[in-house]
């Protein structure tokens, strides 16, 4: 999975119409660490429905803030400009909490 380069980057890929879902991520935080190691399968599960990007929490903080990501790991799913699912928490997440997040917010 690609970490987000740049605020533009991330404005384009949620005016897109297909979905896009941003991990809100930090490298000191251990949750998402394991979270991370998980990206790959589940990027090849979903990538057809979605584009994917990790973004760094303390290095896009005003993305954050906009969509009031404050705990992490946390996904927000965008289409056409709109948030469609979130799973925003600070608590660590289960490969099937995302998994089925994930099934939900492909058709959102």
């Amino acid at each position: 999975m690609k970490d987000l380069q740049s605020t533009e980057e991330f404005r384009e890929l949620s005016q897109s119409n297909k979905r896009f879902c941003a991990l809100y991520s930090a490298d000191w935080c251990p949750d998402c660490v394991v979270i991370k190691s998980l990206l790959p399968e589940l990027e090849n599960l979903y990538g057809d429905d979605m584009e994917f990007r990790v973004v760094d929490r303390d290095d896009f903080m005003p993305l954050a803030q906009e969509y009031d990501v404050m705990g992490i790991p946390s996904f927000v799913v965008f289409h056409e400009g709109k948030v469609v699912a979130n799973f925003i928490s600070s608590l660590r997440k289960t490969r099937q909490q995302i998994v089925d997040f994930l099934e939900k917010a492909k058709t959102a």
